[in-house]
């Protein structure tokens, strides 16, 4: 078994958290190594910008922090890392930024891969080693035992800051196999759980195989008197996509507590009840009831579709119960799909377990940040704005804390 020395400190996990802490402690002046468990680092973060990397978002930061669970989790990291100096940190790697239509910000090259080598480039200039291929297997005091393909590796850093993830897409790196270790050493998890994920519905046949794949555009769904504007898509087994994301731990928490999440779908939002009411009773009763919904209710052929689903092909009688149906179509959640198809993981460090450094309080000169914590936000770029905040906190936190231990 090799042994490395004690001058480092350790950063485990390459994601945006442990990356964030890497470029902090290595501008400190610091001997950094970050381990990272697959070939290459950031594989998530660059999964997740194909479709265009969404970095933060722009509203106001009170309303900003008010989209994080619980509420507080993450308020003084962001404060101090705001998503406005998370865009200037983007432009000094040369990435300039923009504000989407819907308040999202993105760089301007829409990509994570031109940031990423940017970045790496830039921890590379300030000394930062990385060490890929590279598990965490377990902990014994401050020493940390790695199995690489060389074989087993143990380390004893100065002090080490853990960034390994959720449990989300576990195909990218964070398997959350470090649930059992923390609770070995005395720290208490709370259980991962998907979140920003899609849900089970019971569809029936026809509809399921008529309407998989199919987009249900410009919908609010409702639940507990919160409401979400958006897109939805209709899958095989079940319904997901950005505005059933935005309430997915109401849905998961209604799950677990009564077995059922009841969601309301508007399909028209547009329009109010009173409105649907009247062009529906002027539609010609000799026209088939599909081309009422597509005609005078201005329904998409998913969208109609949806209707004849809930009511078993059997619409009420009156305009005005129709239309308080297209304003109002229930739909019945079962479960949330499995956490290797979620966006993010809810659950994990509970936060009493770490003091205001970020610092375990079981394991001191341990330092957690990222996914890792108990925490969750939709997406929107919430996700990666907690990511980069925490890791830079705790990176902060450790350099407190060694400055401390002289």
């Amino acid at each position: 078994m090799e042994s490395s020395g004690s001058e480092d400190v350790a950063v485990v996990g390459a994601g945006p958290a442990g990356l964030a802490a890497a470029e902090i402690l290595a501008a400190a002046g610091l001997p950094v190594t970050v381990y990272e468990r697959m070939p290459s680092p950031a594989r998530k973060f660059l999964i997740a910008g194909r479709g265009g990397l969404n970095l933060t978002h722009s509203e106001p930061l009170p309303a900003f922090l008010g989209r994080y669970h619980p509420r507080g989790a993450l308020d003084e990291a962001i404060a101090a890392f705001p998503p406005e100096a998370l865009r200037a940190w983007c432009e000094g790697l040369g990435e300039l930024t923009f504000v989407g239509s819907s308040g999202r910000v993105f760089p301007k090259s829409f990509k994570a891969s031109p940031l990423l080598r940017a970045w790496l480039g830039r921890l590379a200039e300030r000394g930062v080693r990385l060490r890929t291929r590279h598990r965490l297997a377990g902990f014994d005091g401050a020493t940390l035992a790695f199995e690489t393909p060389e074989g087993a590796l143990t380390v004893r850093p100065r002090a080490t800051l853990l960034a390994l993830g959720g449990a989300s897409w576990p195909r990218l790196g964070s398997d959350g196999a470090w649930t059992g270790p923390l609770a070995a050493a005395g720290v208490a998890v709370a259980p991962l759980r998907p979140a920003n994920v899609g849900f089970a519905v019971d569809w029936s046949r026809p509809f399921r195989e008529r309407f998989a794949g199919a987009p249900l555009k410009r919908v609010r769904l409702s639940l507990d008197g919160e409401h979400r504007l958006g897109e939805a898509l209709i899958t095989a087994s079940g319904i997901e996509g950005g505005a059933v994301y935005a309430l997915s731990r109401l849905l998961r928490e209604r799950i677990d507590r009564e077995g059922v999440a009841r969601l309301s779908v508007d399909l028209r939002p547009d329009l109010d009840a009173g409105a649907l009411a009247q062009r529906w009773g002027r539609a010609r009763q000799s026209e088939s009831t599909a081309t009422r919904l597509r005609k005078a209710a201005g329904l998409s052929p998913v969208a109609a579709g949806l209707v004849r689903e809930a009511t078993g092909n059997a619409l009420p009688s009156s305009p005005e119960r129709v239309a308080a149906l297209i304003k109002a179509v229930p739909l019945d959640l079962r479960a949330p799909m499995p956490i290797e198809r979620a966006i993010s993981s809810a659950g994990g460090i509970r936060l009493g377990e770490i003091d205001a450094r970020f610092m375990l309080r079981a394991r001191p000169g341990t330092f957690v940040a990222g996914e890792m914590l108990d925490w969750e936000a939709p997406t929107g770029g919430y996700l990666l704005q907690g990511a980069f905040a925490s890791g830079r906190a705790a990176a902060e936190g450790m350099l407190a804390y060694l400055a401390d231990r002289g």
